[in-house]
């Protein structure tokens, strides 16, 4: 698939407006000025804010799956098979993020049943998170792989990419989240940490567009 310098810079645009958008649907279940318990602000979270949360899971999907193709288009030097491999890994990925996602909004009903019937918090979410937790098992053994893929391609100069994109890859943001989310507080803390997942794939997006931006013509049109 041929793919012209305006396209493969909107696509990179797409992966990042997916980010933005499902990390304002993180700040629709997270943000409360005075509180840090995120369980406790989704469960004083409007109806309105949480069906629209709920929605944004739906369209940063879309979004993320378009970004996909800025990425698979970078390894087009790479063989087949392992393009292929990064397709289905980031595209299991990104779908992944928005059923998860989807997940929350049971989360916070649960929560905001609990807040309005004074019930136990934990114990009212205790089955929507637990159902979370089991999704993310199948997500994390397909990012390892997308890892290893991705760097090693990357360091060999198998891809379109310059090898300092490997520092803003996320598996570099996501080892280090304990330690950055350990020494914020406050607003700050539920901006970062609360939306953190998709702030990794928004600075990846950017590093991607950014390297590919003024990538050689003959490169991004070569079979």
């Amino acid at each position: 698939m041929k793919i012209n310098q305006f396209w493969i810079r909107v696509f990179g645009i797409f992966g990042i407006i997916g980010g933005l958008t499902l990390f304002a649907g993180d700040m629709l279940f997270y943000y409360d000025p005075s509180n840090t318990n995120l369980r406790e602000n989704m469960g004083n979270a409007s109806n309105f804010r949480i069906m629209t949360s709920g929605v944004t899971a739906l369209l940063a999907a879309w979004f993320y799956m378009l970004g996909v193709i800025q990425v698979y288009h970078a390894f087009k030097p790479s063989k087949p098979v392992l393009r292929n491999t990064l397709l289905f890994c980031f595209s299991a990925i990104v779908i992944a993020y928005g059923v998860i996602h989807g997940v929350y909004v049971s989360i916070a009903t649960s929560a905001k049943l609990a807040t309005q019937n004074n019930l136990e918090m934990n114990e009212a979410v205790s089955l929507a998170v637990e159902t979370n937790n089991v999704l993310r098992l199948f997500v994390y053994p397909i990012f390892g792989l997308l890892s290893i893929l991705f760097i090693v391609q990357v360091w060999k100069r198998k891809t379109l990419y310059p090898r300092w994109i490997i520092l803003f890859f996320p598996l570099i943001p996501f080892l280090i989240q304990g330690f950055i989310c350990e020494n914020l507080s406050g607003s700050t803390w539920i901006i970062v940490c609360g939306g953190y997942l998709n702030l990794i794939l928004i600075i990846f997006f950017i590093a991607s567009t950014i390297a590919l931006w003024n990538i050689k013509r003959s490169e991004s049109n070569s079979e």
